[in-house]
């Protein structure tokens, strides 16, 4: 007789175990309003002002141009967005290996990125610029014999620096993963000059009067594009809305926001 009392018992505390799981679930859902948005991991390098950066006076989160821009086409698309910060010289090894679903991190779709992976349309473009110290100028690629030139790893400013090297300009090229690291590094003078991107380069200028810049002459604007692993059914997706954001302004509006000016080719 005790076990039958035991047995029924257990068998009521059972379902009410149930019940209050599918209450509990039914709560989820309604508090985010039985969204069913697929989530979109996002690759990036958080070193890279103003495109991504980490934002540390607001908990470490990670802000920029680019973030602004995948936020945008996730909504409009209905997704919503993870950002995952690594290396730049891993990004398209995490795309191949479909760790991240795109690559939003100022990069450039050269002929060998592009046996890898696909990209999108070009959504905003910029120029190489030589950075060095006031006290030991470089304006021009002349200026880089000899010296010892920093640049960030799998880069297509890397491939700029090896081009002038082959050109016959006899300099050592070193690689670091962060652009924070290659500016510490000239600053301490162990490099004399570094290559970046002229708009990443604007920020570090403004705030080092150590520093000065000067754009590589007779060069191919260097474009950015949004990265997806082969074939995917993103990128025609992510097109329509770049052209959107083209046509309506919203993009001259985030590039204002980021880069104080108004339009860019």
């Amino acid at each position: 007789m005790k076990k039958n009392w035991l047995i029924v018992i257990v068998g009521l505390f059972m379902v009410m175990g149930l019940a209050a799981c599918g209450s509990s679930n039914e709560d989820a859902n309604q508090e985010d309003g039985g969204n069913s948005e697929k989530t979109l991991v996002m690759g990036t390098s958080a070193d890279y002002p103003p495109f991504e950066y980490i934002d540390s006076a607001q908990g470490e989160e990670i802000i920029g141009f680019d973030v602004d821009i995948a936020n945008y086409i996730a909504e409009e698309l209905g997704y919503k967005v993870e950002i995952k910060d690594m290396d730049f010289s891993g990004l398209i090894t995490a795309l191949s290996s479909e760790r991240v679903d795109f690559v939003l991190a100022g990069m450039t779709p050269t002929e060998e990125r592009k046996e890898n992976v696909d990209f999108s349309d070009i959504y905003y473009s910029a120029n190489h610029m030589i950075v060095s110290s006031t006290d030991n100028e470089m304006v021009k690629p002349e200026d880089l014999d000899g010296a010892k030139v920093g640049v960030q790893l799998g880069s297509i400013q890397e491939d700029k620096a090896n081009e002038l090297k082959e050109s016959g300009i006899e300099m050592e090229i070193i690689t670091l993963n962060r652009i924070p690291e290659l500016i510490q590094e000239l600053k301490s003078g162990r490099y004399d000059a570094i290559i970046i991107e002229d708009t990443v380069a604007k920020g570090y200028l403004e705030s080092n009067d150590d520093l000065t810049g000067e754009n590589l002459p007779n060069t191919e604007e260097a474009g950015s594009a949004v990265a997806f692993p082969k074939d995917s059914e993103l990128t025609k997706e992510f097109n329509e809305v770049i052209k959107e954001m083209k046509d309506n302004g919203k993009m001259d509006e985030l590039i204002e926001k980021w880069f104080g000016q108004d339009t860019v080719e």
